[in-house]
């Protein structure tokens, strides 16, 4: 039943589109900004003022930085998660299930895939835009320097697009708005226990070994290394993972529309 497109961009970039038309709204935009400031006030309360009681941290070559420095980076994974859930779940989910805007959208020669795609774009214009703001200010700050800020940018928006497609793989499968509240929970776990705030070698090792399973690990150790300049091959491994999961969430995000809205 899936309509194909001659170009199968086409029909992705139609859905961005549509998105951003929608987006013209002032109201909109404050959402979007009051959405940077949240990680800020981390990196300031926690990153530099509770930093200033801990000192220095060591990192996985060796070297010290200063506990700021060390969680700067994490908050900037952790930002580029938030912003990319928050229109992959809730909004992906309210114009699923309320709005039946999907409904529409396929009946045009848009195809399931092209859907999901347009809609990951979407969100990783929003969760981009978070990223570059928050590097700015580490380098304006002097947690990181302008070229590693660079580097570092891409890494960001790769950890958005992994939590982009999960996001809207969880996004059918959930039941009810109640749903949202075990979403939440889950999101909130990761922020504090994926290396964010502490080293995972500081935890018992079950709780190390389950912490390196989650996706927010492995893209605060991308982030990290390239924010602080920690290059090596562990960071080949870290952005396989978040590619992998990325392929993997838009694939099921993909065929679950396609179960959903065209049988």
């Amino acid at each position: 039943m899936y309509r194909r497109m001659g170009r199968p961009a086409q029909g992705a970039l139609s859905v961005t589109g549509r998105n951003l038309a929608a987006a013209r709204h002032v109201a909109y935009w404050i959402v979007l900004l009051s959405g940077f400031f949240e990680p800020l006030l981390y990196l300031l309360s926690i990153g530099v003022g509770v930093g200033r009681l801990i000192g220095d941290v060591p990192l996985t070559d060796g070297r010290l930085v200063s506990y700021a420095q060390f969680v700067a980076p994490a908050t900037l994974a952790a930002s580029a998660m938030t912003g990319a859930l928050a229109e992959t779940i809730m909004n992906f989910y309210g114009k699923l299930k309320f709005m039946k805007l999907y409904d529409a959208t396929l009946a045009t020669p848009v195809t399931p895939l092209q859907l999901a795609g347009g809609e990951l774009l979407w969100a990783m214009l929003r969760g981009s835009f978070y990223s570059a703001a928050f590097l700015a200010v580490m380098v304006a700050l002097h947690l990181t320097s302008a070229a590693w800020a660079l580097a570092a940018f891409p890494a960001a928006v790769l950890v958005g697009f992994a939590f982009g497609g999960l996001g809207m793989a969880l996004s059918t499968l959930l039941r009810s708005w109640q749903d949202f509240d075990y979403v939440n929970v889950g999101q909130f776990a990761l922020f504090l226990f994926s290396g964010t705030f502490a080293p995972p070698g500081d935890y018992p090792l079950a709780a190390r070994l389950l912490i390196e399973l989650t996706p927010l690990y492995h893209g605060v150790e991308l982030v990290r290394g390239l924010c602080l300049g920690a290059l090596g091959w562990p960071l080949v491994w870290h952005a396989g993972y978040l590619a992998a999961l990325t392929v993997g969430g838009l694939w099921l995000a993909s065929r679950r529309l396609g179960r959903l809205l065209l049988s």
